[in-house]
């Protein structure tokens, strides 16, 4: 192998800079010639590719977003748009790729290598950290972060006007980012969509904070909850329990910007250097990952048809700490 590409796909993450910066440099240190395809799927079809050296990943390891943009593209999805890639990616001497993103990028990955033999490793970038495969994927740690350091703020304001605040965050499908902000901030309840939420049962929680005189109180829910979002919830509490003035936060995309966190600045930095060097070993169709703190890799029908499970004894714990 003489030649790899590196692009990143659908929702963007905190780290996905570092993880590309790595890529490159790993590349370059095993005598291999890098490209990058600006805004993934799109590019390739395109063929907008970026020939990098070491110094076009300079001073972009501590900046969130992606330098090569990320695009979602239907085209990619019919066999000629997959075609058409196939070929730019072969006249431009591209034997392998390294594809940073969630599901749907790999689930194309999947496929084109199926149909054209281009081998690609995955690395898993997203917020949300629901891949099989990886202990945490890229962004989550810094996600996390933001919500805590907005809801520490919104606490302030909740304890001075006793107020009851919802809090929503990014989690249409998982409740990771919810379950470990809603611990970090000292929430008096989690809804998350792995678990149904009965408004009744909080409702008794919030009165019976209320009779012991709590000032504030701060509930977090994930988008994807079965109750709904932090709107409908916070009108089904309202009805029913008026003790507090209620009010809502939507962090929304808040959450995926910013500068990524140490931790995460690590991973994609680890993965990055995995995903090049399984390449070079032969590898395809596979997700890096750390487990145990040991890299390991997950092809990619497992990662994308098994979902990372929420863990109970975090769920236990934000329980107990929320009386």
């Amino acid at each position: 192998m003489k030649k790899i590409a590196v692009f990143t796909s659908g929702g963007d993450s905190p780290g996905m800079n570092a993880c590309i910066r790595s890529v490159v440099r790993t590349a370059i240190y095993n005598k291999l010639e890098v490209v990058g395809i600006i805004r993934g799927y799109e590019g390739m079809i395109n063929g907008d590719f970026l020939p990098m050296q070491s110094s076009s990943v300079s001073n972009i390891i501590q900046r969130g977003g992606t330098i090569l943009k990320s695009a979602r593209n239907k085209q990619f999805m019919t066999k000629e748009g997959r075609a058409k890639a196939a070929e730019n990616l072969k006249n431009e001497g591209i034997e392998g790729i390294v594809a940073i993103g969630g599901d749907g990028t790999f689930t194309g990955a999947k496929i084109f290598f199926e149909e054209h033999g281009i081998p690609t490793i995955g690395v898993p970038g997203t917020i949300d950290n629901d891949l099989y495969g990886t202990d945490y994927t890229i962004g989550y740690d810094t996600a996390v972060n933001t919500v805590v350091e907005a809801v520490d703020k919104i606490r302030d304001t909740a304890d001075a006007h006793d107020r009851l605040f919802f809090v929503e965050v990014m989690g249409r499908d998982a409740g990771f980012i919810a379950l470990r902000s809603g611990i970090s901030v000292g929430a008096e309840a989690v809804l998350i969509p792995e678990t149904e939420t009965y408004v009744d049962r909080l409702i008794e929680k919030l009165k019976k904070g209320w009779e012991r005189q709590k000032s504030s109180s701060i509930i977090i829910v994930a988008e994807g909850d079965d109750a709904g979002g932090a709107y409908e919830v916070a009108e089904k509490v309202k009805a029913k329990f008026k003790h507090y003035e209620t009010k809502v936060t939507v962090l929304g995309h808040l959450q995926r910007g910013g500068s990524p966190s140490a931790a995460d600045r690590v991973l994609a930095s680890q993965l990055g250097n995995a995903a090049v060097n399984a390449l070079i070993e032969g590898r395809y169709n596979e997700m890096a990952g750390i487990v145990n703190r040991k890299v390991v890799f997950t092809p990619f029908e497992k990662a994308i048809k098994h979902n990372q499970d929420i863990n109970q004894e975090l769920l236990k714990l934000a329980d107990v700490l929320s009386i």
